[in-house]
């Protein structure tokens, strides 16, 4: 069974359509790289994934359950909506760290904030926050930052900065990670180690969707390729046939192949 469904997803703002009936399956320990011009809607389909964004029409399933259908007002209440978060880890572009907080904080923060809704919190609050600091630690460490959990994001380059981002959303152990341009504001000495934290949590089978600009990583990395444009999926299968053998004119186009 597919750990996320996502069918005939559509996303309007106004008048016009950002997202266009939007349908792909994806299996636990796959990554998905998702690839095209900007604009063509790759960035609201991972915010309607992360529920920042509330789809027109579709549904989402994780797990086989159905986490949104647009049809089923009950999976529309904004009370529930912070809970179907955490089934979606996601790193932005931009890092968004608390600059007031230390590396190590960052990553504990959300993990913490749960912890307080626990019934014992307050009768095991020292023991729940050394497993959260040890967990959070461990995490750093294995993005090469054990030397820099005490640091503040104004002390950490690009490249730290984004790899605390990754920990703290591996932090809350979501079913599927997303990444949104993981490297486009980085400086290009910067974006390799980003991309290779990424390529080692492929190979662990993290199950990933990610949109990206680096075709010849999209390429290395996937289990699966979407190809976007103007909203729609125009084509989309395994790395070979999209980046090799595009069937589709806008694919060719976009990846100069035609």
């Amino acid at each position: 069974m597919s750990i996320l469904e996502v069918e005939h997803i559509s996303k309007s703002f106004n008048k016009t359509e950002a997202l266009r009936d939007i349908s792909f399956s994806l299996e636990k320990g796959q990554a998905v790289s998702i690839i095209g011009s900007s604009g063509s809607g790759k960035t609201t389909l991972l915010r309607c994934l992360n529920f920042l964004e509330t789809p027109d029409k579709g549904i989402i399933r994780v797990n086989g359950e159905t986490l949104f259908d647009a049809d089923n007002p009950a999976t529309r209440a904004e009370s529930a909506i912070r809970k179907k978060r955490l089934h979606f880890g996601l790193v932005f572009q931009s890092f968004n760290l608390f600059p007031q907080y230390t590396a190590l904080e960052n990553v504990m923060l959300a993990k913490e904030l749960l912890a307080k809704e626990q019934p014992d919190y307050k009768t095991r609050k020292k023991e729940i926050h050394a497993e959260i600091q040890s967990l959070s630690e461990s995490l750093l460490s294995q993005m090469g930052l054990d030397n820099r959990k005490d640091s503040y994001p104004h002390q950490l380059s690009g490249g730290q900065c984004q790899r605390v981002a990754i920990a703290r959303a591996l932090a809350l152990n979501p079913d599927i990670l997303c990444f949104d341009e993981p490297t486009s504001a980085l400086d290009p000495e910067l974006t390799g180690e980003v991309l290779r934290v990424i390529k080692e949590l492929a190979d662990h089978d993290t199950t990933m969707v990610i949109v990206t600009h680096e075709m010849a990583f999209a390429k290395d990395v996937a289990d699966h390729v979407i190809f976007m444009d103007g909203g729609s999926i125009v084509e989309q299968g395994d790395p070979v046939q999209i980046f090799e053998n595009p069937a589709e004119e806008r694919t060719q186009r976009f990846l100069g192949t035609g």
